[in-house]
């Protein structure tokens, strides 16, 4: 499965798209299985001899993107690593200082960048988020919780007998009821298809270039990364911002209920503030009343644009997803929408809070987010800076993202109707960061390489 292939040039045809998923970590490029279980792990690494021999030996296990679905596989592993993880390996200074900034810095040191201040600033991060000890990521995804302990055997046999290899994170993390995330609302619905990555696309939305998501490939500028040094390393490898948010859902249904005048009137809001009814449905194909079988259709919920809705009468356009992805919205701005993706793997964390429920229950639930990119910063710092936080692009000023802004109990949300507008103020925040960190994602190569340095 992991044989060693002869170089390859760091350049690839125009003529010949196609990714070279046997060497592409799955996590990179499949959706995760549904239903879903499985766990978050973070090692930290004492001495860098074990720590490329426990990577040695977890290598066999870790699930390439072209054997996502093979249905012998019990579970799929992948590993990524900090910039202090890769240093903690001892990869060469060279290689190290030729990463992005972002990367070497890492996010907590963004905070400033990403608005994460108040409840959702580092200080109050859980350990060991935004600490120097945070070196190794592993997510480990299986269908049920009896073949997630199988390959979380693997991974605990990998270091067991390593002292210096130590976990210092664990996360259990599993799909809710029916599919939805813990507001309610129909998870994993959307994510651009990726140029030569032999899935297909949902609808009629236009693929991207795979070098947008995966070093060694061209992208939408038609240029292609080289860097990190050397190919062996940046090959087919990728960056991941890791975010875990805190989801108070009663506090989302306790502003709705405030906000409306019946059951009917809450669940409008909430579809306007998400900009998709909780079946999945889109505002701007289901406007007036939700409807279960367009959310229920994978092709049909992800094929729409913004075109016939530029007054935001159906779609408000700080509605959560026309800010993340505002799709042909911008067509006419100076902004490149496609230079601005990333791929987003999300799973939930927590007990759903019973219907009905408008006062915290202590429990912790939320959702991690690992949001995939080759460019760190035009991607997720971006769409956090400026599309999530800033209203400027939208001529809505200081307003923010509804659902994932960091309003802190003066924001505003704008719904447009005729003959007045509707805006909705005091809107608090509804999640907050619990930690994070920005990884490397090698291909399967360059784990290799990096688990024979020294050698």
């Amino acid at each position: 499965m992991f044989s060693i292939e002869k170089p390859v040039d760091d350049t690839v045809s125009t003529r010949s798209p196609a990714l070279e998923t046997s060497d592409i970590q799955a996590t990179v490029l499949r959706p995760r299985p549904t239903p879903y279980c499985g766990e978050y792990v973070i090692l930290r690494i004492g001495s860098a001899e074990q720590g490329r021999e426990m990577l040695r030996r977890i290598l066999p296990h870790v699930a390439p993107a072209d054997e996502w679905w093979v249905p012998s596989l019990h579970g799929w592993l992948g590993i990524a690593f900090t910039f202090e993880g890769l240093k903690a390996l001892g990869v060469p200074q060279d290689s190290l200082d030729s990463f992005p900034t972002e990367f070497r810095q890492g996010m907590a040191a963004r905070a400033e960048t990403l608005h994460d201040f108040g409840a959702s600033a580092p200080a109050n991060w859980e350990y060991p988020f935004g600490t120097p000890n945070a070196h190794v990521a592993l997510a480990i995804y299986a269908k049920s919780n009896q073949d997630l302990e199988k390959v979380l055997g693997l991974a605990r046999k990998s270091h067991a007998d390593l002292p210096e290899i130590s976990v210092v994170y664990r996360l259990r993390f599993g799909e809710l009821p029916d599919g939805r995330n813990p507001f309610g609302f129909k998870d994993g619905l959307h994510n651009p298809h990726v140029e030569g990555s032999g899935s297909a696309g949902a609808g009629t939305e236009a693929s991207i270039k795979a070098g947008e998501f995966v070093i060694g490939y061209s992208d939408e500028r038609g240029e292609t990364a080289d860097l990190p040094v050397p190919v062996e390393l940046r090959r087919n490898g990728t960056f991941v911002a890791i975010r875990k948010f805190h989801m108070d859902v009663a506090g989302f249904r306790r502003y709705l209920r405030a906000q409306a005048s019946s059951p009917e009137e809450e669940e409008l809001i909430a579809a306007k503030m998400v900009g998709r009814w909780r079946s999945g449905a889109p505002l701007v194909l289901a406007p007036d009343r939700d409807d279960p079988a367009l959310g229920a259709d994978g092709n049909r919920n992800n094929d729409f644009g913004y075109a016939d809705d530029m007054k935001g009468l159906k779609c408000p356009f700080s509605a959560h997803i026309r800010r993340v992805n505002p799709r042909d919205a911008l067509k006419d701005d100076v902004v490149a929408v496609n230079l601005h993706h990333f791929l987003r793997r999300g799973t939930n964390y927590g007990p759903p809070l019973p219907e009905g429920v408008l006062e915290d229950d202590g429990a912790e639930r939320g959702g991690v987010f690992l949001l995939i990119g080759a460019h760190l910063h035009r991607q997720f710092e971006f769409i956090q800076s400026q599309w999530v936080t800033d209203g400027n692009f939208i001529s809505h000023g200081i307003e923010q993202d509804p659902l994932i802004g960091n309003n802190e109990g003066d924001g505003v949300f704008t719904i447009p109707r005729v003959p007045v507008r509707r805006r909705l103020h005091g809107l608090p925040s509804f999640v907050a960061v619990r930690g994070g960190e920005y990884a490397f994602m090698p291909g399967l190569r360059a784990l290799r390489w990096i688990s024979n340095l020294g050698r």
